[in-house]
């Protein structure tokens, strides 16, 4: 009975959709207020139905309702409660149910929360937030029901159950976390839309959706971020970020995003890049649909994606519609879009923003083009040309280096124009300190990037540092404030500047891990229970291999000693080699899975990869990797969140 409630919540959500975007419009030609409000009703209706369904899929899940063939791929009687909550998300249709649960929840806040005010901006937002839920109800109904029955002649006891890499409490955050960032640039999208409609394109539509499009930037930063913890923790190849088309789908709309937070400032405060800022949330949108296409098409190979399947051509048909669209009100509204003033100089701070997004882009560009291009080469010439990371770091790496340097630049550089003056004593101290870290890192044999990125890191440490300590140094001389006390109000009193400078602060911290990536070694070996392997300066000892047996899968696990030169103890590590549904008569359906092992330091890691056991033998075939100052990425990301965080919080109306 469930799964018809679930399908029907979703048909009825779909034709009252349509409804609801017929009463908007009727209220938009006439102006009757009944109009609106029957309209505002029935878009709450079609995202509470979406929200139900989703609820009633949940509930299938738990109860191993294999009848539905979305529940027997993706759950077993053996998967853990925890993981058949997380199955939600981990197919093509319940997540693109997912994706739409999402939506109908921010769809929900946005209308309640602008019932009443933006009364020009609200009936088209409306109209967009619905037509965006339509599209997905369009899908779930039609192409990928996630409530269509078994197709099998016979009962099915059991089912598939969870793939093994997804039974990971990081694999369980992360796609919620990053389908929030994407779902959520549908808001600030809408409003853009409205705006360009109504000829509304002052600033009120860039005040009303800058936390709106910051919450979205914070999820698909932290979905990110735990998207490579997870490759890192998980997969086994000591990396975090391999340029995948799928991460690089995420990757995107993060830096288009970003571009786009970076310019609202300077309309807010300059009545500048106004038609950089239209373009570049629409584009944010659109490459969240693309991001969401690449991921669901089939159309790339990734770790990441799902199985092949027909929703590539009505995908590809929204985004046509999306680009069409957008680019029609763009060029029709260019005039009205223009600035109020122009930059003045090339060493004021509008300057520097206007860079940085050039720099965004011109990434986002060359993710673009390297992701695509195999598919081109294969539609075009009948051949997939490979784009590896090799490319992707060529291209990136320099431009990236840019980008940090210029992170550093902004606070330095003063509204409007900056005088010689200001330039020298702003520079001096930056420079300075880049300049001891370059010879430094030169005298120490550093050479290529490094050699460029840890004295750009120092830039713009000092650079952020200043700009706090003029911050403190001001409020203790004027308010006689401990520097504590100057501190917090300092950050209360402008929590978006300040925030900002601690998201930078995460971005030169994360740069610093990046660099890490130069100095990475790796060996394999096998060793028997006794024996001793040197590498790295390090030895590595096997004290046993035990075997244990649990609820989905048997385990073989390595207790590995590490020892220093000085013949202490550093650390014991404990890498399993898995095998899940090892009690599947059927060898094929066995999934083997190794559980790596990670002692993490600030200078460095220590990576163990159970890749195989000859328990006769008592042998163990281990890899090792030495991967320097992974730590900084993953401490990068956590400020990067607080600064994020800070930004966000609301003031308080005395302040």
């Amino acid at each position: 009975m469930t799964p018809v409630l679930g399908s029907i919540s979703l048909s009825l959500a779909l034709g009252i959709s349509a409804v609801s975007i017929l009463l908007f419009s009727l209220f938009l030609k006439s102006e009757d207020y009944r109009f609106y409000l029957a309209g505002w009703r029935a878009a709450l209706s079609v995202s509470v139905l979406s929200i139900l369904a989703t609820f009633f899929l949940l509930n299938e899940l738990l109860i191993s309702n294999f009848d539905i063939k979305y529940v027997a791929h993706y759950t077993s009687l053996e998967t853990p409660t925890f993981y058949k909550i997380t199955a939600l998300w981990a197919g093509q249709s319940g997540s693109l149910l997912f994706w739409l649960f999402i939506l109908s929840v921010y769809s929900l806040i946005v209308l309640a929360q602008y019932k009443n005010s933006f009364t020009k901006l609200m009936p088209w937002v409306s109209i967009v937030l619905v037509a965006v839920q339509s599209f997905f109800l369009i899908l779930v109904n039609f192409v990928e029901n996630p409530f269509s029955p078994t197709d099998a002649d016979f009962v099915v006891v059991n089912g598939n159950g969870l793939n093994p890499l997804l039974q990971n409490l990081t694999m369980a955050i992360h796609p919620p976390t990053l389908y929030l960032g994407y779902v959520g640039f549908t808001v600030p999208f809408a409003f853009a839309i409205a705006a360009l409609v109504t000829k509304d394109t002052g600033s009120l539509w860039v005040r009303s959706i800058r936390r709106w499009t910051l919450i979205a930037w914070l999820f698909q930063s932290g979905g990110i971020i735990l998207g490579g913890w997870w490759a890192y923790q998980e997969l086994g190849w000591g990396g975090y970020w391999a340029w995948d088309p799928v991460e690089n789908a995420s990757f995107m709309p993060w830096l288009t995003g970003t571009a786009f937070l970076h310019s609202i400032i300077i309309q807010e405060k300059k009545g500048m890049l106004k038609t950089w800022n239209m373009i570049l949330i629409l584009l944010t949108f659109t490459l969240c649909i693309f991001g969401t296409f690449l991921t669901r098409s089939g159309v790339m190979s990734s770790v990441h994606s799902f199985a092949v399947s027909n929703l590539g051509p009505v995908f590809l048909g929204f985004i046509a519609i999306l680009l069409v669209v957008c680019t029609f009100l763009i060029i029709i509204r260019f005039p009205i879009l223009k600035s109020e003033k122009q930059i003045e100089s090339f060493t004021s701070r509008e300057s520097g923003f206007l860079f940085n997004n050039v720099i965004f882009c011109v990434i986002c560009f060359a993710v673009f083009w390297g992701t695509i291009f195999p598919v081109l080469s294969e539609a075009i010439r009948g051949e997939k040309i490979t784009v590896g990371a090799p490319f992707f770091n060529q291209v990136n790496v320099p431009i990236g280096l840019m980008l940090l340097f210029l992170t550093g630049v902004g606070p330095l550089l003063v509204w409007r124009r900056t005088s010689k003056e200001a330039f020298i004593k702003n520079f001096t101290i930056p420079v300075l300190t880049g300049l001891v870290i370059f010879v430094f890192c030169f005298s120490m044999g550093l050479r290529n990037a490094t050699l460029i990125s840890f004295p750009l890191c120092g830039f713009v440490t000092m650079a952020i540092l200043i700009e706090f300590q003029r911050g403190i140094k001001s409020r203790v001389t004027r308010f006689n404030e401990s520097f504590l006390g100057a501190l917090k109000m300092l950050i209360s009193k402008n929590r978006s500047r300040y925030g900002g400078y601690i998201v930078h602060l995460g971005i030169m911290f994360m740069f610093i891990g990046f660099s890490g990536n130069a100095f990475d070694s790796e060996t394999e070996f096998a060793i028997k229970t006794g024996e001793t392997k040197e590498f790295g300066g390090y030895n590595f000892e096997l004290v046993n291999i035990q075997p244990i047996e649990r609820p989905n899968h048997i385990a073989w696990i390595a207790g590995l000693n590490v020892w220093n030169f000085h013949h202490e103890l550093v650390t014991t590590l404990f890498p399993e080699k898995r095998v899940y549904f090892y009690k599947d008569p059927n060898p094929d359906k066995r999934q083997p899975h190794s559980e790596l092992d990670i002692y993490s330091t600030l200078n460095k890691d220590i990576y163990s990869i159970f890749s195989g056991v000859d328990m006769e033998q008592q042998i163990a075939y281990l890899k090792i990797m030495i991967n320097p100052l992974v730590w900084w990425v993953w401490f990068g990301g956590y400020v990067l969140i607080f600064g994020t965080m800070i930004s966000l919080w609301p003031a308080k109306d005395s302040e």
